[in-house]
């Protein structure tokens, strides 16, 4: 996540965990359809942070829990959130994907969608296996609210109207939810009490927010490469992000109408001009330290939570998720 000699210890002291989790991938992603095969497996085996698991996967060691439904759970939240970026890029007719092309720019918009859905419904599967209705009942209601929140964002495309409030809602729904879902199961098959139940669905809603506002703040500040997708593709389509909504009322009158005027017509040929008008007023500083609030509150969510090895990977990983290039 960071550029750091050392690798974080949330992922060493997982680590073979996260390669069961990979096999369970591997083997749930099967199916007899060729298509199916194929188009999971490009995306899956894409990488990524595979942060959402390795929440499921912490949440679970920090309560105590060694069984194997551990990694059903971790592998199911996978399978949801690779789900969500088929669909999404379909949506955003997106063409490029940690640096590779999007699935649906490779086998076209429907198979896209299609295998988004294999993905959702083998996920219920995955979950239906541990027999805890209440591991049910939370993710029926995260991908209800996911879907919410992929509605409130088209709706507020090239709106110039979109305030702060606003713009976390979308994101506590379309991203911060399947965070905070991931910690909770993980709390959830480890029979924890209701108290640190709570606790660790409350880390995980902070830390998925902050997690998306430095997303939001890298698509303005970040290298191509290294975040694997244009620079721009927030301003492209219309995205009205925390950077944006901060320059718009915060900045000089001239970037406040040139910001309007590029998100309005969803305009990338502005992108220079937008990203000086970004930087000159702060508005970079202001996201990134709202981010940082929101991962600190993370932190302050973790007092029920027996202090561990594992625990302090959590305080770890909530401090790694503000302060990366990618």
């Amino acid at each position: 996540m960071v550029e750091n000699v050392s690798t974080p210890l949330f992922r060493t002291l997982i680590a073979d965990d996260m390669q069961t989790v990979d096999s369970v991938i591997r083997a749930r992603l099967h199916s007899d359809v060729v298509l199916i095969r194929q188009v999971a497996e490009y995306i899956i085996s894409a990488g990524g942070k595979r942060l959402r698991p390795i929440l499921t996967l912490l949440s679970g060691r920090a309560l105590g829990y060694r069984g194997e439904h551990l990694f059903e759970l971790a592998a199911m939240i996978e399978f949801i959130h690779t789900a969500t970026l088929l669909h999404d890029d379909v949506v955003d007719e997106s063409d490029l994907r940690r640096g590779r092309k999007t699935a649906n720019a490779l086998f076209g918009n429907a198979a896209s969608v299609l295998v988004g859905d294999f993905l959702y419904t083998r996920a219920f599967q995955m979950m239906v296996t541990t027999r805890n209705m209440t591991i049910l009942e939370v993710m029926a209601e995260a991908t209800n609210i996911i879907a919410e929140g992929e509605v409130l964002q088209l709706l507020n495309i090239g709106n110039t109207d979109v305030s702060e409030d606003e713009y976390l809602k979308v994101i506590q729904y379309k991203t911060a939810k399947l965070f905070e879902a991931a910690a909770r199961v993980g709390a959830l098959i480890a029979d924890a009490s209701a108290k640190q139940v709570q606790a660790m669905a409350d880390y995980g809603m902070y830390l998925g927010t902050a997690f998306q506002i430095i997303d939001d703040v890298l698509d303005y500040s970040g290298d191509a490469d290294t975040i694997g997708k244009s620079l721009g593709d927030d301003l492209a389509e219309g995205k009205p992000t925390l950077p944006l909504i901060y320059t718009m009322r915060n900045g000089s009158p001239e970037a406040s109408a040139l910001v309007r005027d590029a998100l309005e017509n969803a305009n990338r040929d502005r992108f220079h001009d937008v990203l000086n008008a970004v930087q000159s007023c702060g508005a970079l500083e202001y996201a990134k330290n709202e981010a940082v609030k929101m991962a600190e509150q993370a932190i302050a969510s973790l007092q029920n939570i027996p202090d561990s090895e594992v625990r302090q990977a959590l305080i770890e990983l909530a401090r790694l998720s503000v302060d990366r290039s990618a």
